[in-house]
């Protein structure tokens, strides 16, 4: 009797499952003891991987529910590529529906900021342009000039001010979280990411500089939702991160 692949995936996600009927050794003997061991170090080093690419998760959750969280996971959704670094992408989903996890709304979310970081830490390399180079556009040819932005930038918006939850729980004398929304923008100006809080209607802006918009439309874009929205400080944030690849003038 053979055993597919599907048979063979279940078993080894799931330590409540039978050994596959038929699975024999490289001695055409029962593999049962084998595979019992290969399934064991194959959820230990996923759950290890859950805890590396979700370490404030980890953290919040405790070591405990962490590795109960990654045992469930790692069943629904069992890893379709060999990159561990990919990893992980349906997690704060995950989190989200979790009956047991309702009452702590903002993990879905701080786990969407943990996976952005590591999408940004192994983005591809790009070279920023000098500041010279918007400072030297008149204003009207400024709004009218579209920005190519790094692959590593990552713009995040939450109700929930999972920045200072990040870094809460990953820097030393940090002030406790308040209440409040925060939308995030994440930048690799060297090795590796930077998470920053951006200022109101800042990741609006940057989003439709991302869909394709000039400066002055991401601009109308953003100041419809925030009148006192700061262009200055948002184009500061991304000049000093290194976010910016290349101007194109709209014609």
């Amino acid at each position: 009797m053979s055993v597919t692949q599907a048979e063979f995936t279940r078993a080894m996600l799931d330590a409540g499952q039978q050994v596959p009927e038929g699975l024999v050794d490289h001695q055409a003997q029962p593999a049962g003891r084998r595979f019992s061991v290969y399934r064991n170090n194959v959820a230990v080093s996923l759950t290890e991987a859950m805890h590396s690419a979700f370490p404030v998760i980890a953290k919040l959750l405790g070591k405990q529910n962490m590795d109960g969280l990654a045992g469930i996971y790692l069943r629904r959704h069992p890893p379709s590529s060999p990159l561990m670094m990919f990893y992980g992408a349906h997690f704060p989903a995950f989190l989200e529906g979790m009956e047991q996890l309702r009452h702590l709304g903002y993990l879905g979310d701080v786990a969407r900021l943990e996976l952005a970081l590591r999408r940004a830490y192994h983005a591809a390399d790009a070279e920023a342009i000098a500041p010279e180079t918007l400072a030297a556009l008149t204003p009207g040819q400024l709004m009218n000039t579209r920005l190519a932005l790094a692959p590593a930038v990552q713009v995040l918006r939450s109700s929930w001010p999972i920045h200072a939850i990040w870094r809460y729980n990953t820097e030393d004398g940090a002030p406790k979280p308040e209440a409040q929304a925060q939308d995030v923008l994440i930048t690799r100006p060297d090795f590796d990411p930077i998470p920053q809080v951006l200022p109101p209607a800042g990741a609006i802006w940057i989003r439709a500089l991302m869909g394709g918009a000039s400066i002055g439309e991401a601009l109308e874009q953003a100041a419809a939702e925030n009148s006192a929205f700061d262009l200055g400080a948002t184009l500061a944030l991304l000049l000093q991160g290194g976010a910016i690849t290349g101007l194109e003038s709209k014609g």
